[in-house]
């Protein structure tokens, strides 16, 4: 296994301008085979969360890696249209989009030959893309999506997505198709967020930690059974599946073990930002991060460094926060955090650090790294081998 140090980094980066993002490929590989080895079970396939990667070049690293990387869960209607005209297929879009435009122009792009899946979970969903399908003279494959929570006595355990978050609710949803010609169903996804992207170590957790594996066990069987009910119910109406979508990085290992499952998608485990240090099942190198500059020392222990305040999105707690990484032992100061201009460390390690090094820093989610900066340096073997292009320094911003 790979390992990485604070001199390592230190040495490509600190002549370099500052802050930046970069992508350890190296890691980004080992994390490639890792990830595809988790999926014991034949015949399931890895579908790429574009959201986690926001990188052409690395999307395109991830898919040449392994041949069981296929296709892309893509987060809005233009984000998947300009994945397509960079030579993407198989594009299954992982939120409804009701901007006529956007639907417009991924109907001519189905017409035109390319693969891109609308997400759906209610009639007007069914109307709208109907109406616009129609006036192209295409018939627009669709996946619908269900709702993955479990209800517990006082507790939503999940996220709110999808209002199909009962089998008759599905059922219902599935017969109404009848009435939309210009629609195809093609495919089912079902995010079992609460299993997925919740860790189980998360010191923000506190007490909680202990009570969460009970919970997962639980909300396993309760969808596992939900979706299987559904997936038979739409093949009864003779709609012809081409996938079931299932899990994220944190869930491979239940998700494969639904038969009716042909694919999982997996996006922040190729980075494997902080919050994926809080699993107990899996662990994966971290492969992207920032580096920010030492530019001055208030006192013998703290060095304080230009930038570093690159919050995640999400329930706000000390674990949005970037996690300071290299040097080993590094730590953020309680009362400042991280800075939208300055972030203040303490450090009391064996490194001799002075004004002019770099502090390591690793985002606590995924994609939204790469919303912050126009390029990725790619390390490899000890050097920078190059920059390449974010999703921002393409001049797009999708979300």
């Amino acid at each position: 296994m790979l390992t990485r140090n604070f001199t390592y980094y230190n040495n490509i980066f600190k002549d370099l301008s500052l802050p930046l993002a970069f992508c350890d490929v190296d890691l980004l590989n080992q994390n490639c085979q890792d990830i595809a080895k988790r999926v014991t079970v034949k015949n399931k396939t890895i579908r790429v969360a574009s959201k986690s990667i926001r990188c052409i070049d690395v999307l395109r690293r991830i898919f040449n890696a392994n041949p069981i990387y296929k296709g892309i869960l893509s987060y809005s209607g233009n984000e998947a249209l300009f994945l397509s005209e960079n030579d993407f297929d198989d594009i299954l879009l992982g939120y409804p989009i009701v901007n006529k435009n956007e639907i417009e122009q991924i109907c001519k792009a189905t017409k035109s030959g390319k693969k891109i899946i609308l997400m759906v979970d209610s009639e007007e969903h069914l109307k709208l893309i109907q109406a616009i399908a129609l006036s192209i003279g295409v018939v627009q494959p669709i996946c619908i999506d269900i709702d993955m929570s479990t209800s517990f006595p006082g507790l939503l355990f999940g996220v709110m997505r999808s209002p199909l978050n009962s089998v008759n609710k599905a059922k219902q949803f599935i017969d109404a198709f009848d009435k939309y010609p210009n629609i195809s169903l093609k495919g089912v996804m079902g995010y079992e967020a609460q299993i997925a992207g919740l860790g189980d170590k998360n010191p923000a957790n506190g007490i909680k930690n202990y009570l969460i594996p009970y919970l997962k066990k639980l909300s396993i069987k309760d969808f596992s059974n939900r979706r299987k009910e559904i997936v038979d119910y739409i093949k009864s109406k003779n709609h012809v599946l081409d996938f079931v979508n299932a899990g994220g990085t944190g869930s491979i290992e239940s998700s494969m073990q639904e038969d009716w499952v042909t694919e999982i998608t997996v996006g922040s485990g190729f980075y494997s930002p902080a919050l994926f240090d809080y699993y107990s099942n899996f662990h994966h190198q971290p492969a992207a991060g920032f580096a920010v500059q030492i530019v001055r020392k208030p006192n013998e222990n703290t060095y304080t460094c230009l930038g570093g305040g690159y919050i995640a999105s999400g329930t706000i707690g000390i674990d949005k926060q970037p996690k300071p990484y290299l040097p080993q032992d590094i730590q953020l100061t309680e009362n400042e955090g991280t800075g939208e201009v300055q972030t203040p460390c303490v450090y009391y390690g064996k490194e001799q650090l002075s004004i002019g090094d770099t502090i390591l820093f690793r985002h606590s989610k995924a994609g939204e790294l790469c919303e912050r900066f126009n390029q990725l340096h790619l390390i490899s073997d000890g050097k920078n081998i190059g920059t390449t292009p974010t999703y921002r320094g393409q001049g797009k911003c999708f979300l």
